[in-house]
């Protein structure tokens, strides 16, 4: 296990107080979640895996169970590519150079080469790199964006969809897209939201999820990787947090505190207990719609390769 809370703290504000959040996971095991008290950035400490070998390695094969993503995998991350689509199209009405970080097995990123985009990605995970480079002839590195060279290159839109809470420094990857972007280029951060009461209170912390943002937190770190947040967007269940962000004149932001954000969060947390939470209509509403979406999913993949799948899918907008 690595414990590199001080190391956190000098990356964000800078604070020595922090308190505990939790000390499960949702699969029951143990998981210390702390906060920031003078921020409100969440993070597990000690983290319970190296970062670096877990997703190059094993994050898939522990999530997934597969090294590969299997037909259901690309039908259900071809139908997320569309919505994130939507968040973007008005950024896309001209031919733009895109990084997409993260890039999983190419689906978001096959979209907007079919769209007439020069596409670049990133992914860690060697098995679902290697897949969407063969799939889909995507020019796509297998790697971190940490450690990535885009020598000379500058970036009209950069894309970093559920990654930034997985990875070991989000501030140094901020710094690292905020370098890559052009001057009038836009960078897309998503995240998931810590304030999010849509899943079960047992569910809001686990181990792939090294750092948990809320709006706040989130548009302070962008800030002091000299980022300006232009706006954002809450998913409909307020699960998921998407910041458009653009390079800021203004020099660095350097005091990271952002008072009563922590106490905020704590509430939310404390507040969401699972009596409360069992007896609204959330729990019940995401049921069924994992259950439709599970049964679609099977009646789209039998018998259909893996890029046909995606062009029938996305066949609308091409």
């Amino acid at each position: 296990m690595l414990n590199d809370s001080n190391r956190f703290r000098r990356a964000c504000c800078g604070a020595e107080q922090v308190s505990l959040l939790s000390e499960r996971s949702r699969n029951g095991g143990k998981l210390r979640t702390v906060i920031c008290m003078n921020c409100g950035l969440v993070w597990s400490d000690p983290f319970p895996h190296n970062p670096r070998q877990f997703y190059q390695d094993q994050y898939r094969l522990a999530y997934k169970q597969t090294y590969q993503p299997k037909a259901k995998h690309i039908v259900r991350a071809g139908g997320v590519a569309l919505t994130r689509h939507q968040k973007i199209k008005s950024l896309l009405a001209e031919r733009q150079q895109v990084l997409d970080v993260g890039a999983g097995g190419g689906e978001f990123a096959y979209l907007l080469k079919a769209l007439g985009h020069d596409v670049y990605g990133i992914e860690p995970n060697q098995g679902y790199a290697e897949y969407a480079k063969a799939q889909y002839a995507l020019n796509l590195q297998q790697g971190f964006i940490q450690d990535a060279d885009f020598a000379g290159q500058q970036f009209d839109l950069i894309t970093i969809w559920h990654v930034l809470e997985h990875t070991e420094n989000p501030l140094q990857v901020l710094n690292k897209l905020a370098s890559l972007l052009r001057a009038d280029g836009t960078l897309i951060v998503e995240v998931p939201n810590i304030e999010a009461t849509c899943q079960a209170p047992s569910s809001t912390f686990h181990e792939a999820h090294l750092f948990n943002f809320n709006l706040a937190s989130l548009s302070k770190m962008a800030e002091k990787a000299g980022l300006l947040v232009d706006r954002h967007l809450f998913s409909a269940d307020g699960g998921n947090l998407t910041l458009f962000l653009h390079q800021s004149a203004a020099e660095k932001v350097e005091n990271g505190a952002i008072p009563g954000n922590a106490e905020r969060i704590a509430a939310i947390c404390k507040a969401h207990t699972t009596l409360r939470h069992y007896l609204t209509v959330k729990p019940y509403l995401r049921f069924l719609r994992k259950m439709a979406r599970s049964w679609s999913e099977q009646q789209q993949v039998q018998g259909v390769a893996s890029q046909d799948l995606l062009d029938q899918l996305y066949r609308h907008l091409l």
